[in-house]
């Protein structure tokens, strides 16, 4: 298969994921509620993040907007980059990771740009997919999260609480890939390193 076939495979099947998860639990779960699938440390705990990841959030409506644009410019960034790694011919290791990020990044834009005119409210209630009445406005969505693995829940402690989704776990895993195989994904920067460190020994 070829390197570019890898990448749209990859992107779309991640995407898919992303978004039949996410459009699972939000017609089948009321916000805030959760499921437990392995013990206590592994649940389903359907909540909303109006801003950045962890629940960040700033500026109202205009620091909403301006994240939406942000993450949409920065996808543009992400698919030079896929391109140019695919045209380089680099290992295949490096572009899936790409396409996982590319991936992630795309799966909470739907989110931010689509959800508020296509869910209505969670809040007491099912989520109705293409509702009548819906709960906001296009580009003023809210990212559904879900992924809950709470290690060791104390009285004032919980160990790792955040709450993310699959597209959250893709740039993850995609940083983890890029990380493990850097010498393939920057070997410009690594044969600079290396002429650097002989000119440095030979002064």
């Amino acid at each position: 298969m070829s390197k570019k076939n890898i990448a749209i495979l990859t992107v779309v099947l991640a995407i898919l994921i992303d978004q039949i998860s996410k459009i699972y639990v939000k017609t089948h779960f009321f916000l805030g509620e959760d499921y437990v699938v392995f013990a206590d440390w592994f649940k389903i705990h359907f909540t909303e993040n109006n801003g950045m990841a962890w629940g960040f959030e700033f500026g109202g409506k205009a620091g909403k907007l301006f994240l939406t644009l942000f993450r949409i410019c920065a996808v543009g960034g992400i698919v030079y980059w896929l391109w140019q790694t695919i045209k380089a011919k680099t290992h295949n290791a490096v572009v899936i990771a790409i396409s996982l990020i590319l991936s992630g990044a795309i799966g909470n834009i739907i989110d931010s740009v689509f959800y508020g005119v296509i869910f209505d409210s969670s809040r007491g209630q099912l989520a109705t997919l293409f509702a009548d009445k819906p709960y906001g406005e296009l580009f003023y969505g809210k990212v559904v999260d879900m992924l809950y693995f709470p290690m060791y829940e104390g009285e004032s402690f919980t160990f790792f609480n955040a709450i993310f989704n699959g597209a959250d776990s893709w740039i993850t895993i995609g940083v983890i890939i890029l990380f493990l195989f850097h010498k393939q994904a920057f070997p410009k920067e690594e044969k600079k390193a290396v002429a650097n460190e002989r000119t440095s020994e030979e002064e």
